[in-house]
Order: C-alpha cells, then sequence, then structure tokens
C-alpha cells in the first residue's frame, strides 16, 4: 500500500479532507429541502437540521422499492433530553429497475397536466417511465398524509424528496427494535381476530367514503401493532369513481381480506362487506 493509499484510509485525513461531514452517522439530517407530512406533526419527529442518520440496514424488498432502517439522531451534547428515533425509508427505484406490467390499471384516472406527459406515460417511453416512477412516490406520500389526517390507522409519511419517502417505523416492541408482525403471520384468539375485522372493516368504509381503495389490500401489507391494525403500502391507492376498475379493485380488496378471516376462523360475509362499500363509495360522488 502507497502512502497516499494509507492516508485515504486514516480517520485523520477523511476528518481534515472532509470537514462537512457528520460528527456522528452516516450522513446529516435530510429534513431541509423535503417535502414534509402534514401538521401537527408527532412528538417523536426530528426537524433539527443539525440531527444525523444512519442506515441500519434492508426491512423489506419490492418491486416498486426497498425498505431500510434508518435512525435519526441529535448527536450527543445538542439535546437535552437526547432525541433518537427510528424511522422506515422506502426508496423507489428508478425508472430502468422497475417493473411495470400492472402500472396502467392503477394509474388510470390519474391525470397529468401536459399532454405531451400523458403520450409518453401511455407508450412507456423512458421519459414516462420516469414520470410514472415520480407518481408512485408522490401518490402514496400524498396519500398517506391525507389518511392521516382523516385518523385512519397509518404510519405518519415523514418527508418526501426524490429519491426516498421517510415514514414512520412500526413496531410493537420500541426497546427492541423490531417491526409490528404482518396480519399474515400472527394467529389472534376469536376475540382479538372479531376486534381486527371491525378495525379492518372501518378501514375499508372509511376509505371509500373519501372514494377510495387501497388497490392491493391483503393480510401481506397489513401489521399488527398491539391489537391495532396498521395499513401500508399505498402507491397504488385507486380513485375509486376516476379510475375505470375502481369498483374492481375495492371488491378485490374486501374478498381478499375477508378470505384471510374466514380461513381463520371468523364467519365473516364479503358479500355483504363489499355492498356496504361500495355503496359508501357511490355516496362519495354526490
Amino acid at each position: 500500500m502507497t502512502f497516499h493509499e494509507a492516508a485515504a484510509q486514516s480517520p485523520l485525513f477523511a476528518s481534515v479532507t472532509r470537514p462537512d461531514d457528520p460528527p456522528e452517522g452516516d450522513r446529516w439530517s435530510t429534513w431541509d429541502g423535503a417535502t414534509h407530512g402534514p401538521s401537527p406533526r408527532p412528538d417523536w419527529v426530528i426537524t433539527e437540521l443539525g440531527a444525523v442518520e444512519s442506515d441500519l440496514g434492508i426491512l423489506k424488498t419490492g418491486k416498486e422499492a426497498d425498505v431500510h432502517l434508518v435512525r435519526r439522531w441529535l448527536p450527543d451534547g445538542t439535546s437535552s433530553p437526547p432525541r433518537d428515533s427510528l424511522l422506515a425509508a422506502k426508496r423507489y427505484r428508478g425508472a430502468e429497475n422497475r417493473l411495470f406490467h400492472r402500472d396502467g390499471g392503477y394509474l388510470e384516472g390519474r391525470r397529468v397536466r401536459k399532454s405531451r406527459e400523458t403520450r409518453a406515460m401511455a407508450r412507456r417511453t423512458e421519459f414516462g417511465r420516469a414520470l410514472i416512477a415520480g407518481q408512485w412516490a408522490g401518490a402514496e406520500f400524498g396519500a398517506l398524509g391525507r389518511l392521516w389526517e382523516l385518523g385512519l390507522p397509518v404510519p405518519y409519511p415523514v418527508q418526501l424528496n426524490e429519491a426516498e419517502m421517510l415514514m414512520e417505523f412500526v413496531t410493537d416492541d420500541p426497546a427492541s427494535g423490531s417491526a409490528a408482525p404482518r396480519l399474515v403471520q400472527t394467529r389472534p384468539g376469536p376475540d382479538l381476530l372479531a376486534e381486527l375485522f371491525e378495525q379492518f372493516r372501518d378501514v375499508v368504509l372509511t376509505l371509500a367514503g373519501e372514494g377510495w381503495a387501497h388497490g392491493d389490500l391483503s393480510p401481506y401489507n397489513v401489521l399488527v401493532r398491539g391489537e391495532r391494525l396498521v395499513v401500508i403500502d399505498w402507491p397504488q391507492i385507486v380513485d375509486v369513481v376516476g379510475n375505470p376498475h375502481g369498483f374492481e379493485f375495492l371488491e378485490r380488496d374486501v374478498r381478499v381480506m375477508c378470505d384471510w378471516f374466514v380461513r381463520r376462523g371468523l364467519d365473516v360475509d364479503a358479500d355483504s362487506l363489499f355492498g356496504d362499500v361500495a355503496a359508501q363509495a357511490a355516496g362519495s360522488t354526490w
């Protein structure tokens, strides 16, 4: 190893040549310059620009994005009492690495201002694919903000920039920092199973009242924090009225979830629930 190579790996060399690096962590807080979630913000959201962040690894990989666990905190001596939080960082794939085979059905009913952009998206040009990627990120962040304001059980959306969305990390054990289990992984007893179904029913009825369907609802994207459901993965949220397949997405959400509850031993009627939800969605147009 040459002198220059050894020097480049020296912590002293790093501190001299990169004086703007944070004193701890991987990077300074990315709060500044991002789009922020709705107010009032939860107390645990750290907005100070002197905060630092570290990537703690991947929580989940997906077709459209990977989700990382990120720690954001204020370095020692800069806050009393110390402030520290864990966030889920959803990093959306670039247009060249995303799967677009299912985009068409979900994107119907969404509009962009310029006809050139509409044509590019329809033709799946390179420019159009980039626009679609941006729509997924923006749609999910905007949906989470509105759903949070409605009081629905969703992760709080902290911020969005071009590369990633930071949101609440849903855990049922803050001390260990472990993620809350997916509904599909749980085996609730009869009383809790019935209670969880009522929570699900409230979610889909409230959504339908706003004219929306989740679009991809299943026991895999519903978490259980303690005895409460938290619904995640909203990039494909569907305008039930504006999308010509909107009621089909709505019905699929209801039936997939009802099937899971039935398999766990709860006697529920998917036809009856879909009738209630469809009526609620139809009423949202008046």
